[in-house]
């Protein structure tokens, strides 16, 4: 018996959505001390609630707050003694105000983040504060449509942590993930008991198990590349474990995605055995907008009951799908999974960081016109 009406939705949306201009400049200007904190959150509020009411408008299931109070999607695990991301995330705003990841051509191929933004951790860790939480409780009090939460995956988590510099705090990377799960578990309950009715993982990293860059990273430190994908996918079913039947959970999947950049190769087949049919979540966010993610056969390993959400549009460019190639591209993937178990979304959110992709407002919100077309005229 279904407990939450979102839990076989036909459509999704990751995540973000791209910063208005007015709220970019709030940014900038508390960043260089002109604007205090309270001037920055009337901005951050305006701007949420009038994306609430588009997203209701436009005829969404369900509402975020676009990611609008962060300068990046890593922000969920921002306010975290012991392992602080925010002092750099604000230096390196000031430094590349557009986009915080600075040096990057859209549409390239990337640095991968991990290699570039890792920070050592201080101390053991311990929750200060839910960002996210904090985010929830505004979303629910403004907004009638049930609200989704994202939250950074604890493998991502434990791939940004310089642990060689973490001593002696940390001795390895397991001690500092059991600590990450943790701490994640009770963001997680305290988002289910404050009314979250969908909470989503996002975890980059597993895609860095088919790339061979990433893949020769990993055996040039002695790691086992296997032994990590496997901790990984018990670290993600551990921060769910225990929720409550009212909140959907889904886990997103992409290959980079920040300033319209892509940093990883590979397609889904090496691991679909293992991620697929390991995982504990009700939704899998899957991108499939590009050649890089490969074929839908793997889809054969996703379990009776799990929804897979097509990742078939694109936020990294401006132009607009067509309603019949992304119904031919769902009918192909049909051949491989039950059509029940089918679900359309962008492969990814519009803006993984504050200065957004490379489209326009308009091209953002024609392509979420395009997917609810699509998906009624796929599903009804």
């Amino acid at each position: 018996m279904e407990t939450n009406p979102l839990r076989g939705m036909r459509v999704d949306q990751v995540g973000s959505f791209l910063r208005p201009e007015d709220l970019k400049a709030a940014f900038l200007r508390h960043a260089k001390g002109v604007l205090d904190a309270d001037g920055l959150r009337a901005a951050q509020d305006a701007a949420i609630r009038a994306l609430l009411a588009k997203q209701q408008a436009i005829g969404l299931p369900f509402v975020t707050d676009g990611e609008y109070r962060r300068l990046n999607w890593q922000v969920s695990f921002s306010e975290v003694e012991g392992w602080d991301l925010w002092p750099g995330t604000w230096r390196s705003f000031l430094a590349a105000p557009d986009n915080i990841y600075a040096g990057e051509t859209p549409g390239a191929k990337g640095e991968d983040a991990v290699l570039s933004f890792q920070t050592p951790a201080t101390g053991r860790l311990r929750l200060r504060r839910s960002f996210p939480l904090e985010e929830l409780r505004f979303v629910t009090a403004h907004s009638p449509l049930p609200a989704k939460i994202t939250l950074m995956g604890p493998d991502r988590v434990a791939q940004m942590c310089d642990i060689a510099g973490s001593a002696p705090h940390y001795a390895d990377r397991d001690a500092f993930l059991a600590d990450v799960v943790a701490i994640q578990q009770a963001m997680a309950q305290e988002l289910a008991t404050a009314g979250c009715a969908y909470l989503q993982l996002d975890e980059p990293s597993f895609t860095g198990y088919v790339d061979p860059a990433t893949l020769a990273r990993m055996q040039a430190r002695g790691e086992n590349p296997l032994a990590n994908l496997e901790r990984a996918i018990a670290a993600d079913n551990a921060v769910i474990a225990g929720l409550p039947a009212h909140v959907v959970t889904g886990l997103h999947i992409c290959r980079g995605n920040r300033a319209s950049m892509w940093h990883r190769e590979g397609h889904y087949d090496a691991i679909a055995e293992a991620v697929f049919g390991g995982l504990r979540f009700d939704r899998l966010l899957l991108e499939y907008d590009t050649e890089r993610a490969g074929g839908f056969a793997p889809l054969r390993f996703v379990p009776k009951g799990v929804m897979v959400v097509l990742g078939l549009i694109t936020t990294k460019s401006g132009e607009v799908e067509e309603v019949d190639a992304l119904l031919r591209r769902i009918e192909e993937a049909s051949r491989f999974l039950d059509p029940a178990q089918l679900a359309l979304s962008p492969q990814c959110g519009f803006a993984s960081g504050i200065g957004g992709n490379a489209l326009s407002e308009t091209a953002q919100w024609r392509k979420i016109e395009v997917m609810l077309e699509a998906a009624r005229r796929a599903w009804g």
